[in-house]
């Protein structure tokens, strides 16, 4: 019996992938430090799903707990580590630096070193498409040079990379890199512009349009997302080459048909049967004006691409956010 630990069990991602787990008949490890960046209740709404699943076990531990993380590998044997957890959000970087460094650096460097000592199989660790910053080159590939990152938390994912990239070529330990392009569904974060549209829609409160609507973004539905990190989990890396003898890899998933944001927020308003009041504003600091994944890599060693219709996953989504909220 597989057993594998989920680190940012409580959140979007990490719930969505530890139920799937769960339900398919693995042991899951779930760990949260359940931080107020956003609603705790939400979280812990994630979790009381979670804990319904008798091989589910959760602790409350902060990555950057050094001695916390060893204890949890010393006292557990984990065949894989889906490492998710991680400070989130490209703005908020802007003014929170620490916190960033606290958890995506020295949170990860735990993570690494505790599946170090530990011989995982394999590590899959959560990086994002804003590693790729103003890159011009359409669409983004993984073969792209990233090393001009436009906010801190892209830097952080960026070394995140690096990072996994020396475990990898020092101890052999097989680790892969999935940079996700803008997740959304059921059970999202709230910080993210689908969710905060929808509550203002329905509030009749205005939507703030980044860089006068002239965005597009590759939205990739969560059910995309878990099967790709599944199939990835399955997939450990072969040596890049035969002179490079690494075990790493690094993977685009995204849903490979950026939309434009004028459609998207068409979409929602469909969906929720009410139009929105747009407030149209300048670029933020640290965006960027388009994402676009080339997902060819994931194609060709794991045999899927994400393919779920924006209508279809707006409407799930729709449908489950005016249930949760009532």
């Amino acid at each position: 019996m597989t057993t594998i630990l989920v680190t940012g069990a409580a959140g979007f991602i990490g719930f969505h992938l530890s139920l799937y787990l769960l339900l398919r008949g693995d042991i899951v490890v779930g760990i949260d430090n359940l931080n107020s960046y956003y609603d705790v209740s939400l979280k812990e709404a994630r979790l009381s799903q979670l804990k319904k699943q008798e091989k589910f076990s959760f602790y409350q531990l902060d990555l950057a707990d050094r001695r916390a993380i060893y204890k949890l590998f010393e006292q557990n044997n984990f065949d894989y580590v889906i490492h998710l957890a991680a400070q989130a959000g490209v703005r908020y970087s802007l003014e929170n630096t620490q916190a960033y460094v606290d958890s995506n650096l020295v949170g990860f460097m735990n993570i690494l070193e505790g599946c170090r000592y530990a011989k995982i199989d394999h590590l899959v660790y959560a990086s994002s498409s804003s590693v790729y910053g103003a890159n011009k080159k359409i669409p983004f590939s993984t073969k792209d040079n990233v090393d001009h990152p436009l906010s801190l938390y892209a830097a952080t994912k960026k070394a995140n990379e690096l990072m996994a990239y020396t475990y990898s070529h020092l101890y052999q330990l097989p680790t892969t890199g999935l940079r996700f392009f803008t997740v959304y569904g059921p059970w999202g974060r709230p910080d993210m512009a689908y969710f905060s549209f929808t509550k203002a829609i329905l509030a009749s409160q205005a939507i703030k349009v980044f860089n006068h609507g002239k965005m597009m973004r590759d939205f990739t539905y969560i059910d995309d997302i878990i099967e790709g990190v599944t199939r990835v989990m399955n997939k450990i890396p072969q040596p890049l080459d035969s002179n490079n003898n690494v075990p790493y890899k690094v993977y685009n998933i995204g849903n490979n048909q950026p939309v434009n944001l004028m459609y998207f927020i068409e979409v929602l308003e469909n969906c929720l049967n009410k139009k929105a009041i747009k407030d149209f504003l300048p670029m933020q600091p640290g965006d960027v004006p388009m994402t676009y994944a080339d997902v060819d890599d994931l194609i060709q060693d794991v045999g899927f691409r994400p393919n779920t219709p924006l209508e279809i996953g707006i409407q799930n989504f729709v449908n489950w956010y005016t249930s949760y909220y009532s």
